[in-house]
Order: structure tokens, then sequence, then C-alpha cells
């Protein structure tokens, strides 16, 4: 009797057998090609259509992902935006003036492993190797090389979402270091709108990584007419509201 399997799935290589079933010795070796072929089918009819895997739940390992869950430094009075201002930034409208900036065909981005080539590229030599570096040069303001290559659209669009993530991390390894600087906030700030949603488990640390050192510095700033504040308070809200990262949020005032 052909079981439910064989009715769905006809076997491939039918194999006539003369004698009776009995006569196969399962335990020693085929006499030949159809006896084999034969024992293999016996073997598979006398198969359970259902197993159940007995598994030991103690011998498992439990996998898990360290994301730090720390909240941001409180903003000091008065320096932190208000909610209003935070419900409306979006990222998607303000990518539109990206469209309009051009880049030359000549441009070398670094390899993906090239974390030093990464921090010269974003930043340019001027903030990469400090404020005690000399420049000869009185106006280099159209040197990318020495000013930093500014985050166009042709630029970040050829990131895929692993070298986003490794471009963040060099940079925020970086901003754990040093202080706050334009170029910075703006590869900072293109990162953050290249990553998609849902973020993976890496991002999710990446970003509130971000989100903290960004609260701490601006927790030492001493008046609130200095020029990295809204850059701090930007990132942060796109950080708690836009990721939903809401306990590293700005609370209302």
């Amino acid at each position: 009797m052909k079981s439910e399997a064989e009715d769905l799935m006809p076997r491939l290589l039918p194999v006539a057998f003369e004698g009776n079933t009995e006569e196969l010795n399962l335990k020693g070796p085929p006499r030949n090609p159809q006896e084999y072929l034969r024992q293999v089918q016996l073997e598979a009819s006398l198969c359970p259509e259902v197993v159940v895997a007995q598994i030991d739940p103690k011998k498992l390992k439990r996998q898990s992902v360290n994301v730090s869950l720390a909240s941001c430094q409180a903003a000091p009075a008065g320096f932190s935006p208000s909610l209003r201002w935070q419900q409306q930034q979006s990222i998607a409208r303000n990518r539109s003036h990206w469209s309009s900036s051009t880049l030359d065909d000549n441009v070398l981005m670094p390899k993906q492993t090239d974390d030093e080539g990464w921090k010269r590229f974003c930043l340019g030599e001027k903030v990469y190797l400090g404020s005690d570096h000399t420049d000869p040069d009185p106006d280099p303001a159209l040197d990318y090389n020495k000013v930093g290559f500014p985050p166009f659209l042709s630029i970040v669009s050829r990131l895929s979402q692993s070298s986003v993530l490794l471009v963040l991390e060099i940079l925020i390894g970086w901003f754990e270091e040093k202080d706050f600087a334009p170029q910075l906030g703006r590869w900072l700030y293109a990162l953050l709108a290249s990553l998609e949603k849902p973020l993976i488990p890496e991002a999710h640390s990446l970003i509130r990584q971000l989100a903290r050192r960004c609260a701490l510095l601006r927790s030492t700033l001493e008046s609130q007419e200095d020029e990295r504040l809204s850059a701090l308070n930007l990132l942060i809200c796109l950080v708690a509201r836009y990721f939903e990262q809401n306990d590293l949020a700005d609370q209302q005032e």
C-alpha cells in the first residue's frame, strides 16, 4: 500500500522486485543494483513521516546582543530644544537639497577598511591633524583634501548599509576622543539619513553612543550662543525621535 508521500511524489526510480520483501537483508550488503535500490526504498518506508527532535535546553548557548541602555546627560536649563522643534525635524524633508550637489568623477573614496583614510576624507587634514597643524595655504576652502569632502549625495549614495555603519563607527570613535567640528556634524547627519529602518542591533548601539556623546559635550557648553549647540541638539533629536530611542529624547522644560 502506498503512503501519502508516495501519492504526492511518485518515485523517480521505480524498481521492480520479484522476490519477497522479507527476503531482503537490510544489514547485509546488496547483491546487485536492484537489491540496493530496493533496500533504500524499504528503509525509507520504515521511517516515520514526522520526527520530533529531542533537544536538551540546558545544552543550548544563550545568544545575546549587548546594547547599552544608558540615558543621555541631561541638558542644562535653556539648552535643550522645544518639543515642537524636535517633532518638526525630519530627515526626509531635508534630503532634497542634497540632490543639487555635484561631485567630480575623479574623487577617490577610501577603501572600506581604511579607517584613517575615512577620517581624512570626511574631516579634512586640518581637523584630522588637529588645531596645532599649521597650513601654509591661507585659503584652503576649495581644497577638499584639506577641509574634507562634504557628504554629497553622489558620495553617500554609493555607500552600502555595511559601509554606512562602518564610517559611522569610525567617526563616532574619533568624536569620543576629539571635539565637535562642522565637518563631523555634516557627515554624522548624512550617515544617519542613510540608515535604513528597521535598524540592526549594531546600528542601535552606535546611534545611542552618538547621542550620549553629544549630550555629554552639550552639558559642558558655557553659552547658549555656542555654535555647536544647534548641531548637537539636532543629532540627539534624530537619534531619539526619528529612530525612536525615546529614553534619550530631550524632555519639555
